[in-house]
């Protein structure tokens, strides 16, 4: 499965929706729900109370599972849960199923990466920093960017948008143009303020979009990779 780009992480879907602490893999009810690596189940069970949100039953059937590094992720809307809090779990192991609980509207998994104090709402990572990338038709594993636009001062920016398109040359488009806006303010908790995954390898052109200014960038993503982006802006 890959990201719903529509409400990417740290998104608003164009000021429609609260920043989003996570991201969405659309499937259909019943859908098995795996755990992402090796850890121990912190959480199993339907958020009655506001634990890991500031709401009781916003995620509906939620798991969290511990890894180690004081790392963790969370599993939302389930529809079934197949693991209890305290048993250990491998990667790859079926942890509940696909569902549409909580204040989910459609059936999807809510995926969270959360680092340091699980409960704090505020302490989440980018997941797609962190998922082994999806592959394509032909089996290739697809590449991430990490784009870091920042002042002198090394001080991320609020607000920028910016544009990745993929080229044969440098000359010749060859691949979609996709278009983003950097986390919102209150989720700069990193050193990147956008990052976007499922590209296919090749070369692209990035352009970046703040307070007036056009930087342009060309960069190289290679299959299975991640590549870091710095731009500073005035």
């Amino acid at each position: 499965m890959s990201v719903d780009v529509t409400y990417r992480y740290a998104s608003t879907a164009n000021g429609t929706r609260d920043p989003h602490h996570g991201v969405e893999f659309y499937n259909k009810f019943g859908t098995p729900v795996y755990a992402a690596g090796d850890g121990v189940v912190a959480f199993a069970g339907p958020d009655n109370k506001p634990r890991y949100s500031p709401w009781p039953n916003y995620y509906g059937n939620v798991v969290v599972i511990q890894h180690a590094n004081d790392l963790y992720t969370l599993y939302a809307h389930l529809s079934k849960i197949t693991v209890e809090a305290g048993k250990s779990v491998a990667a790859g192991e079926q942890i509940g199923e696909v569902g549409q609980t909580g204040v989910a509207i459609g059936s999807h998994l809510h995926f969270e990466v959360r680092r340091g104090n699980v409960e704090d709402y505020f302490s989440t990572q980018n997941p797609e920093l962190w998922l082994i990338p999806d592959q394509d038709k032909n089996g290739q594993p697809f590449g991430v960017i990490q784009i870091s636009a920042a002042n002198h001062q090394g001080r991320l920016v609020k607000r920028a948008e910016y544009t990745i398109q993929l080229y044969a040359d440098q000359n010749q488009p060859s691949g979609n143009i996709y278009y983003g806006v950097t986390y919102s303010a209150d989720m700069l908790q990193g050193e990147e303020n956008a990052a976007m995954g499922d590209l296919p390898a090749g070369k692209y052109r990035i352009v970046l979009q703040y307070n007036g200014q056009h930087i342009e960038r060309w960069v190289e993503v290679e299959s299975g990779k991640l590549t870091q982006m710095l731009f500073v802006v005035n």
